[in-house]
């Protein structure tokens, strides 16, 4: 074990550094058309990630990234990711005007010349190529400038980044008098991650990190109340016109303060009591730290953007419209159309459940097929009658939630 071990870094050596090279882009379009813009690259001084699974194994999200060896087309890296532009594209607003996101992909840092390719997902889920970067190490355009500078300090340290899942936890809206309070969030946040099923049995896979950077007033923008906070994130509610939806356009701001540590998943922590979070799949989650439920809002949010988990209710108001064709399968685990359900949790049925599984409280704590799920009432099914991927009326993920969970915490930490 020791020896293949050895090896294994070795490979990653011999491609790698150990840092990050990022590459931000704009992400344009409206509800049927996208165009992709370079913006800048950089390079950043920690790489967090494994150095054995370099290649992605789920197919999650909207985008795919591969990072491919210029010499040869060999295959050195790949990610699956979404964004706020997937989302925004099924809004109302994206069918009448055309706007454009801030995104960002990472990696680690080649050694040798390489090409990134993004793709995007069409209208039958497929991956489409959409756009290419051509990486060469002797570009001396390539910026190792450091925009914020920030101290770091650690809430969990279990082992090795590339050993362990890598959490950095950002401030939005705590002022220069609020570090201590910052500090005491992040540790509470960390303790009450792993009291949920399955973290619970692998606080040894996870290192949690947070950064220090003050904002100027405290709280997040609510549009709505015409409150406005100078916050160093720029996080607001109201996101798509969605109350409780709290989020930030202000991506280059999020990548450059992450970079003080090194980090698989970026965490924003918001300083209010006003209900809201948000999180997407590998891109980053946000939660905020004085409300009643905050602790289930933390581990739901980061379940979106951890696991790649879907939304599993249908009764509350979102600013979608058919997020979920019901003529493809979704990417989410936790979610079907019935398209393709044997690569989903058929395995996990017991032969006694019918499917789908009708709403009655003998099926309650059975995992089953339940209609409803994904913003939709009808032709999109969840496993489980609740989880805390419906609601927060349990304490609990459903076996569905906990397995791709833990399947991501394994791939993360090897």
């Amino acid at each position: 074990m020791i020896l293949t071990s050895l090896n294994l870094q070795a490979d990653f050596d011999d491609f790698f550094k150990h840092k990050t090279l990022r590459v931000d882009y704009f992400h344009a379009g409206d509800a049927n058309s996208e165009h992709y813009f370079l913006d800048q690259v950089k390079i950043e001084p920690f790489w967090g990630g494994s150095l054995v699974n370099l290649i992605d194994t789920f197919q999650y999200g909207h985008y795919y990234l591969k990072v491919f060896n210029a010499s040869n087309d060999s295959l050195l890296y790949s990610r699956g990711y979404s964004s706020l532009f997937a989302e925004w594209q099924t809004t109302e607003e994206a069918s009448r005007l055309h706007k454009s996101f801030s995104e960002t992909v990472v990696c680690p840092l080649p050694r040798y010349p390489a090409y990134i390719m993004l793709y995007s997902r069409d209208s039958l889920g497929h991956f489409k190529d959409k756009f290419r970067y051509d990486f060469d190490p002797e570009n001396y355009f390539i910026s190792t400038e450091r925009n914020f500078e920030f101290p770091a300090f650690e809430s969990l340290i279990s082992g090795p980044s590339e050993h362990c899942v890598d959490i950095v936890i950002l401030p939005d809206g705590y002022t220069n008098s609020d570090m201590g309070k910052f500090i005491n969030d992040c540790k509470k946040f960390a303790e009450d991650l792993f009291t949920f099923k399955p973290y619970d049995i692998y606080r040894d896979k996870f290192n949690i990190r947070g950064v220090w950077a003050p904002s100027d007033d405290a709280g997040s923008d609510i549009p709505a109340d015409s409150v406005w906070k100078r916050t160093i994130l720029n996080t607001s509610f109201y996101t798509f016109d969605s109350e409780r939806y709290c989020m930030t356009y202000d991506n280059k701001n999020v990548r450059d303060l992450a970079a003080n540590v090194p980090y698989d998943q970026i965490y924003i922590l918001v300083n209010t009591d006003k209900y809201g979070g948000g999180a997407i799949y590998n891109y980053y989650s946000v939660s905020v730290n004085s409300n009643l439920h905050a602790a289930k809002i933390f581990v739901h949010e980061f379940g979106h953007g951890f696991a790649g988990l879907g939304d599993e209710y249908y009764d509350s108001s979102v600013a979608y419209s058919e997020f979920y064709p019901t003529n493809i399968e979704p990417w989410e685990p936790n979610l079907t159309t019935m398209v393709d359900f044997d690569r989903k949790w058929k395995n996990l049925l017991d032969d006694k459940t019918p499917v789908p599984t009708p709403p009655q409280r003998k099926y309650f704590d059975k995992t089953g097929v339940f209609e409803g799920g994904g913003y939709a009432a009808k032709g999109v099914y969840r496993p489980a009658y609740d989880c805390l991927m419906n609601s927060f009326s349990g304490d609990h993920f459903c076996a569905v939630c906990q397995k791709a969970i833990e399947h991501m915490i394994l791939f993360y930490a090897q």
